[in-house]
Parts: C-alpha cells; structure tokens; sequence
C-alpha cells in the first residue's frame, strides 16, 4: 500500500488531482480540442517531488494503482445514476484507467528524470553523511535523520566501519559491487566503507578485491564509529591476513592483538616492566630466555613439555628456567605478574612475525 495516507494536505492535493484529471478525462470524451499537455506535465512533476521527497519507485506505482481505483469509484456511480448501460460502464472504465495509466507513466517519467539528474547530489549527500559520522561531531537526532532521508541511506543503530587500503599500482575499488546499503568514501587519505551488514556485504568482493586490503571493526553504535575507525585502521598498520586468505582482517576476531600491539603509554609501561629483568641481558640471550618464558606461562608444563614445542634438549629448558628464577625470584609466582609478563611477550612475538608497521 501507498505508505503515506491520503489524509492531511498531500492526500487534498493527490486526491484533488486524480479527481480534476477524471473530470477532464470526462471532458475529454469525443471533444479532441481539449489539451492534455497541462496534466501531463503536472504529473511529470508529481514523479519528481515523490523522488525528491525520499519515496520510492514502488512507492509510486502503488499510489498509481490507487488513483486508478479512486478514480473509477468517483465515477461509476454517477454512470449507473445517470442510467449507463453495462456496455457504456465497462468502455469507461476501459477509458478511465488507460488514462490513469498514461498519467502514471508520466509521473515515472518525471521520477526518473529527477533521479538521473540527482545522481552526483545523492552521491554527495551520502559522503556528508559518512564524513559526520566519522567526525564525531555532536549532532542531534533529527540532523542525522534529516541528513540521512537526503542521501536515500536508511539510519541504523549500529553500524561497523571498513578501512580500506590500496597497494601502489593495483585497480581501482570495485565499488559497483557493493550495495546501495554501504556509505562508501574512496577519495580521501583514509578510503572506507560503512555497512550494517560486513559479511554480506563484502562477499560480494570475494576474489575481487585487487591488491585492496581491509580491515572491519566490530559493529558498534554510530556515537562510537570514530573509534571504531581508529581501531580498524590500527588493525590494517599492524595486521596481516593469513597467505592466501582473503585480504580482509576482522578486528573482533583480534581484539587482544590489538592491545598488545597499541601504543598507548600505560600499557607499553607495563610491558616495560614487566620484563624489565631481562633488560640487562644481550640480545640473542633475551630472545631465548623470553621464548622460554612465555612458553612456560602458556603451558605451565615441564621440561620435556616446553623443550618439545621449542624443539629443544630438555635440559635446556631447565638451565633457561634456572636463569630465570634468579631474574624474576618470586615473581614467577605472582599470578598479576605472570599475568604482565605473558601480554608483554605475547606483544613481542607478534613484532617478532612482522606484524608490527
């Protein structure tokens, strides 16, 4: 149904105009003199303001298939009081609703011009948008509902935020993929995407994405999207995908990562000191009683247990462990410090894969 009742003053003017038009349809009957061009250009018009109005195509059609119906039970009972025959009932309502029809194909006319002709204000109404948004800037209920009615983009509650970035010398975004759904910004410094939707959304990118690479943040309230954004673009610093998958990392799936790779004081701080009594040792030495380290904190097996995953001699693991206890004393048996200590390294061995910028 026509989801905008014909009450109030668009339902006066729409029913007034189907009622004028069955009137001059009337008139029109074996009278070629009368002109058509003034309806047919109001109806033109009547297309246009329902495009710029934020209606739909659909939208439209139903209220076409309405202005038939209004228009026939306006006149069908003046026929049968005036004592039409059947045949005369049925030849106008034949008459009546090709007329209908032909004002309604008008009024798609003019739908159709308005959105052609509205193809680059759409565009950039859905930019500002986007760029609100990702501003964070204050901006109350109705702003964001009037701005958003604008760029024929429907206002969620939640929404995720996909940072994008392109590798020198690759193709452009296959943006006529993605649907009309997604907000999408490729001509800034920070390319991305904001959908409702990310997995269905993006699959249909899968295998085209071109030497893009993207980074999805968990779907947060549009209040929390600028952070949502600095998250996503931290992932795409520090993140790789695995070989061969597609280029796209899912920062939910890596939130700890994330963390431990920032680099925000306080938690650098306590890396720092976590593992400060390795400080003084040389750099291979580290390494190893660090590797050793941390693998004792994520099994807290024996020798032969951690000498089978670091593909060592057993009694190496126990000589490390040795040093160790005279490094950290009691703190290996403080579970906050162990705690420190297993982030800390957990951050250092994904340096240590590259995943560091």
């Amino acid at each position: 149904m026509y989801a905008r009742p014909l009450t109030g003053a668009f339902g006066r003017v729409f029913t007034e105009g189907i009622e004028q038009a069955v009137l001059h349809v009337i008139e029109s009957i074996g009278n070629p003199a009368i002109k058509h061009h003034d309806w047919i250009e109001l109806f033109r018009e009547r297309g246009r303001q329902e495009f710029a109005d934020g209606r739909s195509l659909d939208a439209l059609q139903a209220a076409a298939r309405i202005g038939a119906r209004v228009a026939w039970q306006y006149v069908a009972p003046v026929l049968r009081k005036a004592g039409a025959s059947p045949q005369v009932l049925a030849h106008a309502a034949e008459i009546i609703f090709a007329y209908v029809e032909d004002l309604s194909a008008t009024a798609l006319d003019g739908f159709h011009e308005a959105q052609s002709s509205s193809g680059g204000t759409i565009e950039r109404r859905r930019r500002q948008l986007l760029d609100l948004i990702l501003s964070g800037r204050p901006a109350g209920p109705e702003t964001l509902a009037n701005m958003s009615k604008g760029a024929g983009w429907a206002l969620p509650e939640k929404a995720a935020i996909v940072a994008l970035e392109r590798a020198e010398g690759t193709a452009d975004f296959p943006v006529e993929l993605l649907d009309d759904e997604v907000l999408v910004d490729l001509e800034s410094t920070q390319p991305c995407l904001l959908t409702t939707h990310p997995k269905r959304h993006l699959f249909p990118l899968t295998g085209r994405w071109n030497g893009w690479r993207a980074a999805v943040s968990p779907t947060v309230a549009l209040a929390d999207i600028p952070a949502a954004h600095r998250t996503a673009r931290r992932a795409l610093g520090l993140l790789s995908p695995d070989p061969g998958a597609e280029p796209i990392t899912w920062c939910l799936d890596q939130l700890s990562a994330l963390w431990l790779l920032g680099k925000d004081f306080l938690a650098a701080e306590v890396a720092r000191q976590a593992l400060r009594p390795l400080d003084e040792l040389g750099g291979k030495q580290r390494e190893r009683l660090g590797e050793t380290l941390l693998a004792w904190l994520e099994t807290r097996g024996g020798a032969p247990e951690i000498a089978k995953r670091l593909q060592v001699h057993p009694q190496t693991v126990r000589a490390r462990m040795h040093q160790l206890r005279e490094l950290f004393g009691d703190r290996l048996d403080d579970s906050e410090d162990r705690f420190s200590m297993h982030l800390a390294l957990r951050a250092q061995r994904l340096a240590a894969r590259g995943e560091l910028p």
